[in-house]
């Protein structure tokens, strides 16, 4: 089976995640480039906020074709308890190309509600959902988290 991890990530945390998936599986991945810059207080309460409302972002061409892997690995950090506008984007754009999906959420509650939605905009059941919070990673529990992951998604 190939894979395809994708990602999108603001402060950092879900490109860690999304690279060390990446690396355990030996796999291709793509990073989701926003164009608009969400640095600072003002680029995080405007995240939120199109979180909220379910806006899109508009996002850089995507290099790889996801058609062309088995499985889809997509990850998004949480905003106001749903999925990031970029990472809604690049579903939304590529609806109707994915054969199977996993989904990874980084960041803090409403991860649920994230994955439901990414379900929903993709048309596809996630073989596997894993949150990771801040903590997990200050702790190393992050580590063991993705390792379970993989081997769900595996089975």
């Amino acid at each position: 089976m190939n894979y395809l991890v994708v990602f999108y990530s603001r402060t950092g945390l879900t490109r860690k995640v999304g690279e060390s998936i990446s690396d355990l599986l030996q796999c291709d991945r793509e990073e989701i480039y926003d164009k608009k810059n969400r640095d600072g207080i003002s680029g995080q309460i405007s995240s939120g906020i199109e979180a909220l409302l379910k806006k899109r972002a508009k996002i850089k061409e995507p290099v790889k074709d996801p058609a062309k892997y088995d499985l889809i690995i997509v990850g998004t950090p949480v905003w106001s308890m749903s999925v990031s506008s970029p990472v809604r984007s690049y579903l939304f754009r590529h609806r109707g190309k994915f054969k199977e999906v996993a989904f990874f959420a980084t960041g803090g509650t409403g991860s649920t509600n994230a994955f439901r939605e990414m379900g929903r905009i993709c048309g596809k059941k996630p073989l596997a959902v894993m949150e990771i919070a801040q903590r997990d990673r200050a702790d190393g529990e992050g580590i063991s988290k993705i390792k379970e992951y993989i081997e769900e998604i595996k089975r």
